[in-house]
């Protein structure tokens, strides 16, 4: 199982550095989930993001393509997920949860307040 989310999250990794939206919804659930905490901070989706297509939309812009960025996958709460950052200056760190062989729910974490500890030098 663990293997699995791993692969899971590294294929949602591979499809942000492509970039590609039709292949970053290919790796979610049809009913998949997004959760935004910008803390107020930051722009982010207020409320929940439900389904394939507006989570990729959400995933698509907030982690590919950006400029001057490297995305890796990282331990996130104990799991494999995934960290965006400019300059070590962490942007967005990102956890999932897995439902087979797809991403079911992702946790978008953009509040500068909580990502301090994630800055690298």
């Amino acid at each position: 199982m663990l293997d699995r989310h791993d692969d899971v999250v590294r294929r949602l990794a591979e499809a942000c550095h492509g970039g590609d939206f039709g292949t970053v919804r290919t790796v979610l659930a049809a009913d998949a989930v997004a959760i935004c905490d910008g803390g107020g901070l930051v722009l982010a989706a207020l409320g929940p993001v439900h389904g394939a297509e507006d989570v990729a939309q959400l995933v698509v812009v907030l982690l590919c393509g950006r400029p001057d960025t490297e995305l890796t996958v990282e331990a996130v709460n104990g799991r494999a997920g995934l960290a965006l950052r400019r300059a070590g200056r962490a942007l967005t760190v990102v956890s999932v949860k897995v439902a087979g062989t797809r991403v079911a729910v992702v946790w978008i974490v953009l509040n500068p307040a909580k990502l301090r500890g994630w800055h690298r030098p």
